[in-house]
């Protein structure tokens, strides 16, 4: 008999709150069995190995690949494989992650042996501590549920989500202890909107030549206005004899002084520019360029990129950070 749609909801929601409830409880079995299990991570000189069969395989692959795009090499063998050859691809230098709920699969159970030969530290997580697979590993995480999601308790459900959680919980703290930076993250993530964030620079996005819209201090307003309108930044540099910047005029400014009764023609941009405006340099990643915008809430998003001797290279503004996927 088909499920109405309320009962589909309702079944839904238990499969979340059977979930959420598997992760809560990992909570408190963040021990000293965890502190172990990174500390032999931190100490390995090779690479992190993590193997499973089925579901489990499953979410150990998406435990390697999450520890290798934070700062912890890995990679994910099939213990099937693993006895047909691919133990090859494990070294005395690296750590394995065993994953089995039951730990007792027998494909991993059959490699065990060959890892402590080869002297490899083991990490196992299962949800059975008097496990095979629990008492011969060097350290165990219990990642136990109460119930499986699945009504009929055969498919992995919550106990996937735990493991999948201790192996986020794993790869975070490692991240942690070893300082890993946004721009660490972006170098192993050069491709799409992310790697653009976080590895652009600000000469990739900033005007330069003829498009730098600049004026001298002893100009008047008049001609700070033919300088906006012709470039079409929405601002202006103000260098000082020597070409160093002496003040930004913009948009915004360009309001305010409108608020006043002022002759355009006569008034200077000395007296309505705004003096010591923030900058940025060239070789400065475009994240920083937006942090500074909004830690400083500065209007329009006009900035004027200056080299060590404060002199303008450049100029960009919330556009052209919008424009090349910044933002």
């Amino acid at each position: 008999m088909a499920m109405d749609n309320a009962e589909l909801v309702a079944s839904a929601r238990r499969v979340i709150t059977i979930e959420a409830g598997a992760v809560a409880a990992l909570e408190h079995r963040i021990d000293g069995a965890f502190s172990q299990a990174a500390e032999q991570i931190l100490g390995c000189r090779g690479r992190v190995v993590v193997t499973g069969m089925g579901k489990s395989g499953h979410i150990g692959g998406k435990i390697a690949a999450t520890l290798a795009s934070t700062g912890t090499p890995a990679f994910f063998v099939h213990p099937g494989e693993a006895s047909h050859g691919d133990l090859g691809m494990i070294t005395p230098d690296d750590v394995v992650i065993a994953l089995s709920y039951s730990g007792e699969t027998g494909e991993i159970l059959t490699i065990v042996p060959l890892l402590k030969r080869m002297g490899v530290p083991l990490i196992a997580m299962t949800g059975n501590a008097a496990s095979t697979l629990a008492r011969r590993s060097d350290v165990h995480l219990d990642v136990s549920v109460e119930i499986e999601a699945c009504p009929l308790e055969l498919a992995p459900t919550a106990s996937t989500t735990a493991a999948l959680a201790m192996g986020d919980a794993l790869a975070i703290a490692l991240l942690e202890a070893r300082h890993f930076t946004a721009e660490d993250f972006a170098r192993s993530h050069p491709g799409g909107a992310l790697g653009r964030r976080l590895l652009l620079t600000v000469a990739d996005v900033m005007h330069t030549g003829d498009q730098l819209p600049l004026i001298r201090a002893d100009a008047g307003l008049r001609e700070a206005l033919l300088e906006m309108t012709a470039k079409g930044l929405g601002m202006t540099g103000v260098v000082d004899d020597d070409g160093r910047l002496a003040g930004l005029f913009t948009d915004g400014d360009l309001r305010r002084t409108l608020d006043h009764d002022i002759d355009i023609k006569q008034a200077a941009i000395a007296d309505y520019m705004t003096r010591g405006p923030k900058t940025v340099t060239a070789d400065m990643l475009a994240a920083e360029a937006v942090r500074l915008l909004e830690a400083h809430r500065i209007g329009g998003g006009a900035l004027m990129v200056v080299d060590e001797n404060n002199r303008p290279v450049g100029a960009l503004n919330m556009q052209d950070l919008l424009r090349a996927g910044v933002i």
